[in-house]
């Protein structure tokens, strides 16, 4: 157990120093990037080595297993993330364990969340899940459906849009993923005017392991991150 702890913790590090300095090229600097630690093929083990060495952001893709580690993990300062889509049906069980949605890919999606939200009395950070690579496979709102998306905000009251969510395209390269992080950034700079008050669109959730540098570079506030942080590690 020793030794996936110090390994984490310096595969932890080493990733918090590769976004400081693409964080730097960008103008900003570390603090303005939040890390998310994707934990969705790791165990407890693992996950509670994240936590040791700093990671109290997890996301996870899949609600049972979000389910699993947040009642295994109730008692650890984790804000936990749910990145991947969730299906209308487990919003009740899921969205009371969050802090943020990374995948509001859908406005009947977003309603079940709202009254999930509600019942639980909680507010919750949301972003947007936007297709900017038109794969047909991938969840997400179209980015001509955006407006509409934000003129249903006032009516979540139990839901904070903060910003923009996207994946790149698969099999991409880095600098091809690039491509993706720019129009989602131009995107999320078009609609701030078209923005009800108090949607601010300020965080871009964009980049994984392969691609989080270039994500940075063009202005991710949060990057899921998870195979990075687990080298050396056997699975």
């Amino acid at each position: 157990m020793s030794g996936i702890v110090e390994r984490i913790a310096q595969n932890v590090a080493n990733v918090r120093e590769t976004v400081a300095r693409a964080a730097e090229r960008s103008g900003r600097t570390v603090d303005d990037v939040r890390l998310v630690a994707v934990t969705k093929y790791v165990g407890l083990a693992e996950t509670e080595a994240l936590i040791a060495a700093g990671c109290c952001d997890l996301g996870e893709s899949r609600p049972q297993e979000l389910w699993r580690k947040a009642e295994q993990l109730s008692d650890r300062p984790v804000r936990w993330h749910m990145i991947g889509h969730l299906q209308r049906n487990k919003a009740a069980r899921s969205i009371p364990l969050v802090d943020w949605l990374h995948s509001g890919d859908s406005l009947r999606l977003l309603e079940a969340a709202n009254q999930a939200a509600a019942r639980c009395d909680r507010l919750i950070d949301v972003l947007l899940e936007v297709n900017v690579s038109g794969d047909s496979t991938k969840h997400g709102f179209a980015a001509d459906q955006l407006a509409g998306a934000l003129a249903a905000t006032p009516a979540w009251s139990h839901l904070r849009i903060c910003g923009l969510m996207a994946m790149a395209g698969w099999g991409t390269t880095p600098e091809e993923a690039r491509r993706d992080f720019i129009r989602l950034r131009e995107l999320r700079d078009q609609l701030r005017d078209q923005a009800p008050a108090g949607v601010s669109l300020e965080h871009l959730s964009m980049g994984m392991s392969g691609d989080f540098v270039e994500a940075i570079e063009e202005g991710a506030t949060l990057v899921r991150v998870g195979s990075a942080l687990f080298e050396g590690i056997q699975a």
